[in-house]
């Protein structure tokens, strides 16, 4: 294959996984919809919002005899729910979920009535929203630009070495330049932005995406050692499979978590010694 068909394959492919990336995960929106008087209404759940403000949610449902409640509660306490009334602008119900500090979560569903009638609700199903800190865009697009190129070179790297291009063993050295900057250097200052932390994953706790950037580091780390003195093209295949494998896994699952009770940042899944 020649080279300049690898560099849009690989381009085309990373914009698949960017996508994916984009669209999965436990801060994506949920989607809504519900039908009343023969039309279908669509609204959205969000599942990450700033600490500076409520999070805000808009129904567009003209008919002025349906009113609706949020109910929230603080994640992961078993307490009751709090109602919030949903006010009415014009044509449009906004209720507001309350805001925490960073890495705080609410669990919270919307129920809509007419006539005392429930024509809507999710609470057999809530929603979690997490609320971050505010990250500035001058480290916030660095990173996400630096992760797009290292996805895009490591791709690149890989389908290179498939087809035997050794040119596949400069652009494995800088898939991890990029790496190393989006994920080792930009990305704990965008964590300590949003929730406090520099790193919270190993040794300091679970935190799936920073040690899925771990994994991907461990990968090309071994693939630029198994050709620093000759060519061994299937350790870059396994590096950029590994790469892929980790991209496809949801963005922010098994987060940074506030527990309400102590007051500290634990990461998702619960390391007792991460308190720094």
């Amino acid at each position: 294959m020649k080279k300049a068909l690898i560099w849009i394959l690989a381009f085309i492919l990373t914009l698949l996984f960017a996508y994916y990336q984009r669209h999965t995960g436990p801060t994506y929106p949920v989607t809504e919809k519900f039908t009343i008087n023969g039309q279908t209404i669509k609204f959205q759940y969000p599942r990450s919002h700033s600490t500076s403000s409520n999070a805000v949610i808009k129904i567009v449902v003209p008919d002025t005899n349906i009113y609706g409640f949020v109910y929230q509660r603080v994640y992961p306490l078993n307490t009751g729910y709090t109602a919030l009334n949903m006010r009415r602008l014009g044509d449009t119900l906004v209720g507001m979920v309350t805001h925490l500090p960073p890495a705080g979560k609410m669990e919270y569903y919307i129920e809509l009535y007419k006539n005392n009638d429930t024509i809507y609700t999710r609470k057999a199903e809530p929603v979690i929203i997490r609320f971050k800190g505010d990250v500035p865009a001058g480290i916030l697009i660095p990173h996400v630009l630096a992760m797009f190129l290292a996805l895009f070179l490591g791709v690149t790297a890989g389908l290179l070495a498939l087809f035997d291009d050794l040119s596949f063993r400069k652009v494995q050295v800088w898939t991890f330049i990029f790496l190393i900057i989006g994920g080792f250097i930009l990305g704990p200052t965008v964590q300590h932005y949003a929730f406090g932390h520099w790193w919270t994953g190993i040794p300091n706790g679970w935190d799936l995406t920073d040690n899925k950037t771990l994994i991907m580091f461990i990968g090309w780390l071994a693939a630029i050692i198994a050709n620093r003195k000759q060519a061994r093209r299937w350790w870059a295949v396994a590096a950029a499979v590994l790469m892929v494998v980790v991209y496809l896994i949801p963005h922010s699952l098994h987060g940074s978590t506030l527990n309400p009770e102590t007051g500290k940042v634990i990461s998702g899944l619960i390391m007792p010694w991460l308190i720094f």
